[in-house]
């Protein structure tokens, strides 16, 4: 089995500023996520966070990554439109790119997908949600039961500002009432995008054993393949046309 090349980007700035997001995370959102994938041998696991040197995401680094995880939520505004650029021109030419909780509104979710704000409702309550796999043969959902409960998270509710999912994986219902669209997957040009809500930085959900496989499995279904070269432009027949010299 090929090794697959992973980098978990983060913005790593809610872990320096608030005390209690980094009493959960106090190396960061993006090390508690890496941590987990990187005890799979077929995985080679790197970090990325918004203030290294082209915010971690050099041309060498993104030609190097077969999936990319992103997290953001207070500097999407921060991050450069050419490395925006890069990250979505190596997705449509292959590169699996996972998109995690409030990275809803990071300028590469929104170009990606042509929406303008990813809105929707929310609410910052702790309250309890349920996801919900409605596509139980998914590999994305491999090796959940029919829900994932998580005790306390942030509340999203619909409407979301998203073009429609090609596969819809999980819905999440949650205390005070609401629903929301909260597995999304997309392929766009070459790459697949998969979109997974939780994680808000104020509690400790990516410790979860069952997100933490859904974000494995989503690692693995984004994954590059390889297929036959795809041709644009004029081309040359492959059978010979019988009107061809004809009159048009």
């Amino acid at each position: 089995m090929a090794t697959l090349k992973v980098t978990v980007w983060n913005e790593y700035r809610h872990e320096r500023q608030n005390e209690k997001v980094a009493s959960i995370y106090p190396q960061g959102i993006h090390h508690a996520i890496a941590s987990h994938l990187i005890k799979n041998e077929a995985l080679q696991v790197k970090t990325a966070v918004l203030d290294d040197p082209e915010h971690g995401l050099s041309d060498e680094t993104l030609r190097d990554t077969d999936v990319l995880i992103w997290w953001g939520h207070m500097a999407h505004d921060e991050v450069q439109d050419e490395i925006v650029e890069k990250v979505r021109s190596r997705v449509l030419d292959g590169m699996g790119l996972i998109v995690l909780h409030s990275g809803h509104g990071s300028k590469i979710f929104q170009s990606l997908l042509g929406t303008k704000t990813g809105a929707l409702k929310w609410r910052d309550d702790g309250e309890k949600e349920r996801l919900w796999v409605i596509e139980h043969g998914h590999p994305i959902a491999d090796g959940i039961g029919e829900y994932i409960e998580i005790p306390q998270e942030e509340m999203y509710g619909e409407r979301f500002e998203i073009p429609a999912p090609d596969e819809l994986v999980f819905v999440s219902w949650f205390e005070g009432g609401e629903i929301f669209r909260s597995g999304c997957c997309y392929r766009r040009g070459k790459g697949k995008l998969f979109y997974f809500r939780p994680g808000h930085e104020t509690f400790p959900t990516y410790y979860h054993p069952d997100v933490l496989r859904v974000i494995s499995n989503a690692v693995s279904w984004a994954a590059p393949t390889q297929g036959a070269a795809v041709s644009y432009g004029r081309v040359d027949p492959i059978e010979k046309i019988a009107s061809a010299g004809g009159v048009r």
